[in-house]
């Protein structure tokens, strides 16, 4: 897959402070504001949200 500045790799940092992090993609056009997901944090053993590190 190309890379592309419109759909740039973004790291999801988790809230709880455990130092856990997800990498994904996402489209700047459609999302411009930073991504927000609960996901599953190991370290604490439960979802917790996930924001977008710059």
């Amino acid at each position: 897959m190309a890379r592309s500045e419109a759909r740039p790799v973004v790291t999801l940092r988790s809230t709880a402070g455990t130092g856990q992090s997800y990498v994904t993609r996402k489209s700047r056009r459609n999302n411009p504001d930073r991504l927000v997901l609960r996901k599953f944090d190991a370290a604490v053993g439960r979802h917790v949200l996930f924001r977008e590190e710059r």
